[in-house]
Order: structure tokens, then C-alpha cells, then sequence
């Protein structure tokens, strides 16, 4: 999860899906021979044209068989949308469970604060 400090406290990267019409973190598959690590860098970037830092784990959701691992993540630049995502966008921390569309990703919000 990509955060940043805001003009009214931090903010987290969320990006749309036209696919499945929701607003999510970025995130995709594991490719094989990847860590956890190089792949939430990897799809990041993908998805928002962003080289980031990666810092420590984030959290971890489950839905059906698939595991997604999140690692807090720091950038600089602007994101912009790319390959599967139509529209990205900085949401105050404190607001982003209402833009989220998943209970389990907002569940994760806590523990960047």
C-alpha cells in the first residue's frame, strides 16, 4: 500500500478497476521465482507507473484460495493509470474505507496509521 503525507495528514494510493468497477490497492499475482517483496513492487509500478520504497509488512487478506500479502510502501512522482487500471487517486487515510470496495481492504487501513 502506497502512502504519503498529505496537506491534511497521510494518504493512501487507491486504484480503479473498469473490470470489476472497484476501488482497490494495487495488487496482482505472484510471478514465478518472485518474492512477496519484488512482486507488490512489481505490480505497483505496473498499475501506477511508480518505482516505490518498500518498508515493512502491511497486512494480509484472503478471498477464496488467494492470499494477498500488502507491504507498506512509500514514492515520489505522480501516479498515473496503466494496464488494467482507468483511474488512480490519493485518499486521506481517515476517508478511504469509504471509497474501498471491500470490507477487507478497508480492515487494512488500521494498520497504516
Amino acid at each position: 500500500m502506497v502512502v504519503r503525507a498529505g496537506n491534511s495528514g497521510p494518504e493512501v494510493l487507491l486504484v480503479h478497476r473498469p473490470e470489476y468497477d472497484d476501488w482497490t490497492f494495487p495488487k496482482g499475482k505472484l510471478e514465478r521465482g518472485e518474492s512477496e517483496e519484488q512482486c507488490a513492487l512489481r505490480e505497483v509500478e505496473e498499475e501506477t507507473g511508480l518505482c516505490c520504497e518498500l518498508g515493512e509488512p502491511a497486512g494480509a487478506t484472503r478471498y477464496g484460495l488467494k492470499e494477498v500479502r500488502y507491504f507498506r510502501m512509500t514514492c515520489d512522482g505522480e501516479p498515473r493509470p496503466q494496464n488494467e487500471v482507468d483511474e488512480v487517486r490519493w485518499v486521506p487515510l481517515d476517508e478511504a474505507g469509504e471509497v474501498l470496495g471491500y470490507e477487507r481492504d478497508a480492515a487494512l487501513l488500521s494498520g497504516l496509521a
